[in-house]
């Protein structure tokens, strides 16, 4: 028979979501980069692809993220809950105790986005 006590029960997950809070999360940088171009052929039918350019192919922002990423390598990938996959930057991350990491893909990626 099993016992239904608190502590003889065992929850196996796949993943966990962790929400952290300002206090409790340490500050990064994070880079969005999207597509360089607004149009899917920016240089089809005699185009300048240089006006197809996407002005906002790369943001920058401040998040708070989990202490144990401070300690990640760089190129250790990750996955932000609902805003997509992360790799640590090969570069800058742990520099001078710098937190940074880039988005590799989001969750949603199209054309029609």
């Amino acid at each position: 028979m099993k016992s239904s006590h608190p502590s003889t029960v065992r929850v196996i997950t796949k993943a966990n979501i962790t929400w952290v809070g300002v206090a409790d999360g340490v500050q990064s940088e994070l880079r969005l980069v999207d597509r360089l171009f607004k149009d899917l052929h920016p240089d089809a039918g005699g185009k300048d692809f240089i006006e197809a350019l996407n002005p906002d192919s790369l943001k920058v922002v401040t998040a708070y993220v989990e202490p144990s990423l401070a300690a990640a390598r760089p190129d250790d990938k990750f996955q932000f809950e609902r805003f997509g996959y992360f790799v640590a930057d090969g570069q800058a991350h742990g520099m001078g105790g710098k937190v940074m990491f880039n988005r590799v893909t989001g969750l949603k990626a199209s054309w029609r986005d």
